[in-house]
């Protein structure tokens, strides 16, 4: 990567204000005054220091956090906070997305990054990426309406367009009072989906938590709004996935 690139992109200023750090001399590769913005520089093999300060910057960055309700899952919103609000300042450098969609009143886990490639893949039906939720629902859940959400069933997208989805796998946990507790794990990521395709066998979400994307949990010690970054043998499970 150019030098006056890695420096913008870690937070050092503009392109122009990059320069004039240059002419200050207060920037160094492997101990060595930097004159040429233009270098290449790899940060696997070199240090770059400015003011002496180490400069840290990765390609890519995983972070998987722990999605309160009341949150949206988008870079930005005038008027909900949404899950990058909910990041330290070091990583807005990094311009992380969230992979796929979770409702605004929807906890669990959500996969930012900046790798757009295997992003794509997670959110890709093609790819057969099962997502885990756990539903508390109200209404009679019957061995009919299983095997119906099972088999796909039709509902309407975010478009009000008829869409079939893909097969459903559920297991029925248990109850909490009146809520019957069920975890289903879906391919897609339309609009309300899971509400959706609950409220067509006559039931309704009034809890939806996301557990798994793939092979990747949610780490249930992190609490609402937590976050962190993924580990090596995470991620290689979830490359493993797509």
């Amino acid at each position: 990567m150019r030098l006056d690139k890695l420096l913008a992109h870690t937070g050092y200023g503009t392109r122009s204000e990059v320069k004039r750090l240059l002419k200050s001399k207060v920037v160094k590769i492997d101990g060595q005054v930097a004159k040429d913005a233009k270098v290449k520089v790899d940060l696997s093999s070199q240090v770059v220091t400015v003011f002496d300060e180490v400069v840290d910057y990765r390609e890519f960055v995983y972070i998987m956090m722990n999605k309160p309700q009341n949150c949206l899952s988008a870079t930005r919103d005038r008027d909900y906070r949404t899950v990058i609000d909910l990041l330290d300042e070091s990583y807005l450098i990094y311009d992380v997305a969230p992979a796929g969609r979770l409702d605004r009143d929807t906890e669990g886990l959500v996969l930012l990054t900046n790798d757009g490639k295997l992003a794509h893949e997670i959110i890709s039906p093609k790819k057969e990426v099962y997502k885990h939720y756990r539903a508390h629902i109200s209404g009679e859940l019957t061995k009919e309406a299983v095997k119906r959400l099972e088999n796909g069933v039709e509902i309407l997208d975010g478009s009000n367009e008829s869409f079939m989805t893909k097969p459903a796998k559920l297991q029925l946990i248990g109850s909490m009072g009146d809520l019957t507790v069920v975890d289903i794990w879906i391919m897609e990521g339309k609009f309300h989906q899971v509400k959706r395709m609950f409220a067509s066998v006559g039931c309704k979400v009034e809890y939806l938590k996301r557990l798994a994307i793939g092979e990747l949990k949610l780490d249930e010690s992190l609490p609402l709004g937590g976050y962190r970054e993924l580990k090596d043998e995470e991620l290689e499970l979830l490359r493993r996935t797509v």
